[in-house]
């Protein structure tokens, strides 16, 4: 026989009691606040936030960009031969290095600077546009949108090993397991469409620094970029199954969701689980919007002739650069672009010769398209590598890895053309006028996009973590700006 407890028998509870018998749970919920933060700010949003953590969120202030498109250049480019002149360079080419910088006693990763002598660049450097922007005969195509690029030459961090360096630009830490860029920029803004992820990734070869690159670390899974890839089917099993209809998938969907609702109900905390339920979504709404990305029938010929689709080494990566484009003109927050290898130990003129052949004529047809489409003023175009090279020889006419000055340009969003920050040394060596931290140029990106490096936080193990790190300042964001 089964009896049913009389709860109006109980007496009730005095306060002390009640006090004491609830402190445990108080302390439970202090727990769960710390523990799994995202859970409990996803708790406090409106159902609609909920159930679509994608949705676009007001920046923290008016931004001048609304997108990224990150060019990512593997292996370190070679400041001296692309976008730093160094005209001293050239007279002192195979000297040694003078003792003015031996006394710097500057790691390399492969030889000490004392080692090689000093080796000028085989490329002419020339003025362009109307701002006389010096760039190396490298980028013929690239050279013709001088003044909508600002050139920053004195970019500095202090890892020469590719690995750490890798994840300092794309992470804002040296270690492994940060969130990358992409993704706290997703994180803080969203996306701007349902259909599409957030923050896509290409490469034309491999990921160097592995899927750190496009990694949301500690933040929740479904803010990790999407690889997109270059060769056979971009992505797999968007297709639908044949013998299932729209309206039977819809369904199918539905009951699923509502399992792993109540499966994500039980485990408080856990961001797989918000990332499978929102991913299941957006895969279904991708099934349409995606197959209509990737199909570039209907651009016009002339479009795919400016980004060098009719073959040869262009095509690869100007089917990408198109691509990037069609992303964020569909409302897509991040899109990152990866371009192998510029790690010229040996013959650095040929490496870096062969690489920006490939990308020179898609960049430039990506600048001169968005710039037609005025979308240019809303997406903030970042061109950089790990780090630089030395400006002494290593081995057979190779370059050693030097992130102590290197060069980053950057376009659009904003930006006014056509100038120079910063500098190197009189051979390119070291970061000495206006030296910009890789964590100041990760607060000045967010700052184009409206977003607060210092207010972009994120509670893990018991600290405040930010892309920043404790540092960072977009101290020249006005002057990247003209204001």
């Amino acid at each position: 026989m089964i009896s049913i407890r009389n709860e109006q028998a109980m007496p009730p509870l005095s306060r002390r009691e009640l006090l004491a018998q609830s402190l445990p749970g108080f302390g439970a919920l202090a727990a769960a606040s710390l523990l799994f933060p995202g859970e409990a700010k996803a708790q406090a949003t409106s159902p609609s936030v909920r159930t679509n953590p994608l949705a676009a969120k007001s920046p923290h202030f008016p931004a001048k960009a609304k997108s990224v498109i990150f060019l990512y250049m593997t292996g370190g480019p070679s400041q001296v031969d692309t976008f730093d002149p160094k005209p001293d360079l050239q007279r002192l080419d195979g000297q040694p290095l003078p003792a003015s910088l031996q006394a710097d006693n500057l790691k390399l990763q492969f030889m000490k600077a004392t080692d090689g002598k000093l080796m000028g660049s085989p490329f002419a450097f020339a003025k362009h546009g109307e701002s006389g922007l010096e760039i190396s005969s490298l980028f013929p195509k690239l050279a013709q949108h001088a003044d909508e690029l600002a050139v920053v030459r004195s970019v500095y961090h202090d890892s020469f090993i590719h690995g750490p360096a890798i994840n300092a630009l794309c992470t804002g830490s040296s270690q492994v397991g940060h969130p990358s860029v992409g993704s706290w920029v997703t994180y803080g803004l969203g996306c701007e469409t349902e259909n599409l992820p957030a923050f896509m990734v290409m490469t034309d070869g491999i990921f160097r620094g592995g899927s750190g690159m496009y990694q949301s670390g500690y933040l929740p899974a479904l803010y990790q970029g999407t690889v997109l890839r270059t060769e056979g089917s971009p992505l797999q099993n968007l297709k639908p199954a044949a013998e299932m209809s729209l309206a039977q998938q819809r369904q199918f969907l539905d009951q699923v969701q509502v399992w792993n609702a109540e499966h994500a109900a039980a485990r408080p905390g856990d961001s797989r689980l918000d990332a499978r339920i929102a991913n299941c979504e957006l895969a279904f709404r991708m099934q349409t919007a995606a197959p209509e990305l990737i199909d570039i029938s209907s651009e016009t010929a002339a479009t795919q002739e400016q980004y060098g689709l009719s073959g040869g080494p262009t095509a690869r990566f100007g089917r990408m650069c198109l691509l990037a484009r069609r992303m964020v003109e569909r409302g897509v927050r991040f899109v990152t672009l990866v371009n192998n290898d510029w790690d010229g130990h040996g013959e650095c003129a040929q490496n870096h010769q062969k690489n920006a052949h490939a990308i020179d004529q898609p960049m430039s047809a990506l600048i001169a398209d968005l710039k037609q489409r005025s979308l240019l003023e809303n997406t903030l175009l970042v061109w950089c590598g790990e780090f630089g090279r030395t400006p002494v020889m290593q081995g057979n006419k190779g370059r050693d890895h030097s992130p102590y000055g290197f060069s980053v340009w950057m376009a659009g969003g904003g930006i006014r053309g056509g100038q120079v920050i910063g500098a190197t040394d009189e051979l390119g060596f070291r970061a000495v006028q206006q030296p910009i931290h890789v964590h100041d140029l990760h607060a000045t990106i967010l700052g184009l996009l409206g977003l607060d490096h210092e207010r972009l936080t994120y509670l893990f193990e018991g600290r405040v973590r930010r892309l920043t790190d404790i540092g960072g300042q977009n101290y020249f964001t006005r002057q990247l700006l003209g204001a």
